[in-house]
């Protein structure tokens, strides 16, 4: 018989980032897909490995912000197509494989948004700087049509000045 979860957490596993979570590794998504859904757990596996993608360059649970959303799923949706049709030849909605692996790992399914208030803002994030080039030799012609252009384009409003308001 094949065990395809485990009541008790390993003695190592809190120095494991999701430790706590026995589903957080994208193989056992695709078993709990197969268990829901029918089929082998390979028949869900590309979704769910797409999901947690983003682990390649930020191994804790704050990768998820990239993905782990309702836009997430409805990406996750445009990528993989409406539906799959599992070994059974059971036809299964994308956007339910996606919904089951966010709601496995976060409890909820928040919107982008909810993840992305909580980032704080950092000068480098509202500040454009100049490219580093040589400045370019410029005749009274070029000069007067900058100013023009400048003169022309309102300035916009930065993060800053939009937090004020």
């Amino acid at each position: 018989m094949i065990r395809w979860g485990c009541s008790r957490i390993p003695y190592w596993a809190p120095w494991i980032p999701d430790a706590g979570n026995p589903v957080a590794h994208p193989l056992f998504h695709a078993r709990s897909s197969a268990r829901k859904y029918g089929g082998i757990p390979p028949d869900y596996q590309a979704i769910h490995d797409w999901f947690d993608e983003s682990k390649a360059f930020l191994a804790d649970v704050r990768h998820r912000a990239l993905r782990h959303h309702a836009e997430g799923i409805f990406l996750c949706e445009k990528i993989f197509g409406t539906s799959i049709v599992n070994s059974d030849g059971r036809e299964v909605p994308v956007r339910f494989i996606g919904e089951q692996h966010v709601l496995e790992d976060l409890g909820r399914i928040p919107a982008a948004s909810d993840w992305l208030r909580e980032i704080s803002l950092q000068p480098w994030m509202t500040t454009r700087s100049q490219l580093q080039s040589p400045e370019p030799v410029e005749d009274e012609s070029s000069t007067g049509s900058r100013n023009a252009l400048r003169q022309a384009i309102p300035p916009t409003r930065s993060a800053r000045s939009a937090d004020k308001m």
